[in-house]
């Protein structure tokens, strides 16, 4: 902590940030365990609770670098499944995970994840999110606009009951997109894993049983 204090060159959200990084049991553990971030952990924790990753599953994470999410991907769905991760931000390699590098909000992003996938997928998963500007309200926006996205390609490339997972930030999530989701999936809430900071405005949206086009009568 000593170096943390004697940096004047840091600002106070960054010195703040490590600081909390250095006493986060979760970081100590992805160390420990081999993972390459703690959001590894939140991903683990959805899918212990609602079993999310079905051996065999077809899975597409938004937003995935460093790849903590990829890797429980890739380990649940086994080598019978598939991960396909995006970022805009490069990526180690991983084991089971095939990787594009692209702004999901650029125009081809789409189209190119669904070459790659060449059929549907049983889980979308978005931990997408805008860097912080510190204004709250433009903050909000901003991730709202990337789960509004996530959230249309997933109704484009689920199938017939598939989940998707997303990030929002309390204050929750725009009407509009829940009543939205409401009428395409069975069942849909939201969660806050364990390893979600508690003084984090971080949710995550479940969606499950997606209804695909046609099937709802």
């Amino acid at each position: 902590m000593a170096r943390l204090k004697a940096d004047k060159h840091r600002t106070p959200s960054s010195r703040a940030w490590l600081e909390r990084q250095i006493s986060d049991p979760y970081v100590a553990r992805a160390k420990r365990e081999g993972f390459r971030s703690r959001a590894a952990y939140k991903l683990a924790e959805i899918d212990d609770k609602y079993r999310v990753l079905k051996p065999g599953a077809r899975v597409i994470d938004l937003g995935a670098a460093p790849g903590g999410w990829s890797e429980i991907a890739a380990r649940r769905v086994g080598g019978s499944g598939r991960v396909i991760a995006l970022d805009i931000l490069d990526m180690k390699p991983l084991p089971g995970v095939e990787f594009l590098r692209l702004d999901f909000l650029d125009e081809t992003a789409p189209q190119r994840l669904k070459a790659m996938l060449s059929g549907k997928a049983d889980v979308v998963l978005s931990d997408m999110a805008a860097n912080a500007t510190g204004h709250r309200q433009t903050d909000h926006l901003r991730i709202m606009a990337l789960a509004e996205a996530a959230a249309a390609f997933a109704r484009e490339v689920l199938a017939e009951g598939g989940t998707f997972v997303c990030k929002v930030l309390q204050g929750g999530t725009e009407a509009a997109l829940l009543a939205e989701l409401k009428r395409e999936f069975e069942s849909v809430k939201h969660v806050k894993p364990p390893a979600s900071r508690s003084d984090s405005a971080e949710l995550y949206l479940l969606a499950r049983g997606f209804r695909a086009r046609g099937s709802a009568g």
